[in-house]
């Protein structure tokens, strides 16, 4: 059976769908966040579930050696062609160890996590990257602000970019928010879809402590200000093995 990630993530109706994605926000994330780590040049930095190597390339740029991994045959192509002496990208599943004791930095951003249908291999994935962890190293992981999406879920919406249709129905059942995406390209009707389970920081707390992680610091949005479960858009934490 193939999962609904690997249908969706790396076409190019994905692309399209998230193509105003801001990258001055994310590079303003990015500084901030290697500030407040207080990262030592040429840290070795894991990006995972890193898609196109946005985040990746960045930060090589900044001066780290960064390995990027994503499930998407697709993506990891596309990213190939930026690789350098200290970055590289591979296709490889999260939830399967990759190194061991081997990065300083581990980063699993833009909502890049809670994908699976069994709680069991969220687990299998944390203990997976704490496993990659340096000791001492640190854990960084955004995700959305569950209780915020909850109360302003938008259960439908249309889009037209470049000449194609998307057709947006989300809902929030059964632990998960679900999105349907109907593409309509030329006349042609695609359905994708997207399902990633409503993960609260207390589920987060319960992962990170059975790895062997301790949190550090938690924040509500890409300026690293105070989580609040009610105003902040994003849930980004940061443990420490």
């Amino acid at each position: 059976m193939v999962n609904w990630y690997n249908k969706w993530f790396g076409t190019r109706y994905y692309d399209l769908l998230y193509n105003k994605r801001d990258d001055l926000e994310a590079k303003h994330f990015l500084d901030t966040l290697v500030k407040q780590l207080g990262l030592e040049p040429q840290a070795q930095i894991l990006d995972v579930a890193c898609g196109k190597g946005r985040h990746a390339i960045y930060l090589n740029k900044l001066g780290f050696n960064v390995t990027g991994i994503d499930l998407s045959d697709n993506s990891i192509a596309h990213s190939k062609q930026f690789e350098n002496p200290s970055l590289h990208f591979y296709v490889h599943d999260m939830r399967r160890l990759f190194r061991t004791n081997s990065f300083d930095l581990l980063l699993n951003l833009f909502t890049s996590f809670g994908y699976f249908e069994r709680q069991h291999h969220n687990a299998m994935a944390i203990n997976a990257w704490a496993a990659a962890l340096k000791s001492g190293g640190k854990l960084v992981i955004d995700f959305f602000n569950v209780q915020k999406i909850a109360m302003q879920l938008v259960p439908h919406q249309t889009k037209q970019i470049d000449g194609i249709g998307f057709n947006i129905s989300k809902s929030f059942e059964n632990g998960y928010i679900t999105k349907t995406i109907k593409v309509n390209d030329d006349n042609i009707e695609k359905y994708f879809y997207e399902r990633v389970q409503a993960l609260t920081l207390n589920q987060f707390e319960i992962y990170f402590k059975n790895a062997g992680l301790k949190i550090d610091s938690i924040f509500g949005d890409y300026d690293l200000n105070s989580f609040v479960p009610t105003d902040s858009d994003r849930l980004i934490i940061i443990a420490k093995k």
